[in-house]
């Protein structure tokens, strides 16, 4: 099996386009066109993760945070990212990384699987993307309609949430006038022709223009087909960051506590102190302190993240109750995400967990 095979299924779920900008998600090392021998998954890529991956025949590491972050003007050893690059290149090792994108999706998506793990039900993204839309209009004779509304559906158009062939149509009027080099459809060149139309509108993500647009064009019947595209800013329900939802049954603090330090096997919790029952919950794997007022407006009864700093606690003003289980610990689920994607498409291919924990915080007990 080529490397892109596994790297198609990731980006089905997660977008390279959804990453943040200052992100590196994508493939670090090697080239897609190469054969695998096996998966590793790991959170980090360490010079100890590659050498687990050399441990047990595996050419291709996939791992939620990118081991180049920055650019590298050497490769001299002289850190652990140089280390490790060099490592993996000497043993013909591919690192792939899927990390914001995956954070930002809401489906299979970083904050889904942490939620679902504390049985937060009714999930729906904390703070949503805006820019990330578009409206495409197509004009289209009557009787082409279907076949063309069709092949944009099936490019990626119309999606709202969890509805899909969404569109608007309206009727009206077109006008045209060929040239003699126009290829003849319905006028005569040099007189101007009308014929009744319909404007179809669908939502489309920015990635897709292109790929709807063709898709339009191929089933079109005009030579040139008019349409128009616009950006737009509303914000895009199932892409953005952490995610927000409520537990079957509202639990008293202390019970909620322990449910988290139990389903998320945690060996501390830094929390903001709360006396009332807990319903709704937000939570967001990784850095979330950014998230504080958003959870605020939402208003929760607890938000879990990870690496909140010292004054971060009071912007809660005794809100809702804060929670801080750790950076690792909040996002080692997501292997469980790359590990059920590959592992549905590809049932005998050797995909292994890495026996390697790279938390760089050890806890004295």
């Amino acid at each position: 099996m080529k490397l892109k095979a596994i790297t198609d299924i990731i980006e089905s779920i997660a977008p390279l386009s959804y990453q943040e900008s200052y992100d590196n998600a994508g493939l670090l090392t090697g080239h897609k066109e190469m054969e695998l021998t096996g998966v590793l998954l790991a959170l980090d890529t360490t010079e100890e993760v590659v050498d687990d991956a050399i441990r047990n025949n595996c050419n291709l590491i996939v791992a939620h945070h990118p081991i180049i972050f920055k650019g590298l003007k050497s490769l001299t050893g002289k850190n652990y990212v140089e280390r490790a690059i060099i490592k993996a290149i000497k043993h013909d090792i591919a690192i792939y990384a899927a990390h914001t994108n995956l954070d930002n999706v809401l489906s299979n998506g970083v904050n889904e699987k942490f939620a679902k793990k504390l049985g937060i039900r009714n999930l729906r993204i904390l703070s949503p993307k805006t820019g990330l839309l578009c409206k495409v209009f197509v004009y289209v004779p009557d009787n082409h309609l279907s076949v063309v509304q069709n092949a944009m559906f099936e490019a990626g158009a119309g999606k709202i949430a969890e509805y899909a062939e969404c569109s608007f149509t309206t009727e009206g009027t077109g006008t045209f006038k060929p040239s003699d080099k126009a290829q003849p459809f319905e006028g005569v060149a040099g007189e101007r022709s009308a014929v009744t139309e319909k404007k179809l509108e669908v939502l489309v993500e920015m990635d897709k223009v292109n790929s709807v647009i063709q898709a339009a064009k191929a089933f079109h019947p005009y030579e040139e087909m008019a349409y128009e595209v616009i950006a737009l800013q509303n914000a895009h329900q199932m892409i953005g960051s952490g995610v927000v939802g409520e537990l079957e049954e509202a639990m008293p603090a202390d019970e909620f506590l322990a449910h988290l330090k139990k389903e998320m096997n945690l060996e501390l919790i830094k929390h903001t102190n709360w006396v009332k029952p807990i319903k709704k919950v937000a939570v967001c794997g990784g850095v979330g302190s950014f998230l504080i007022q958003a959870a605020a407006r939402e208003g929760v009864d607890a938000y879990i993240t990870a690496d909140v700093k010292y004054h971060e606690f009071f912007d809660v003003e005794n809100r809702y109750m804060l929670c801080d289980i750790g950076h690792y610990e909040s996002e080692i689920s997501t292997l469980e995400i790359f590990y059920e994607a590959i592992t549905k498409k590809f049932l005998n291919f050797a995909v292994i967990f890495c026996s390697i924990s790279t938390n760089p915080i050890q806890y004295y007990k």
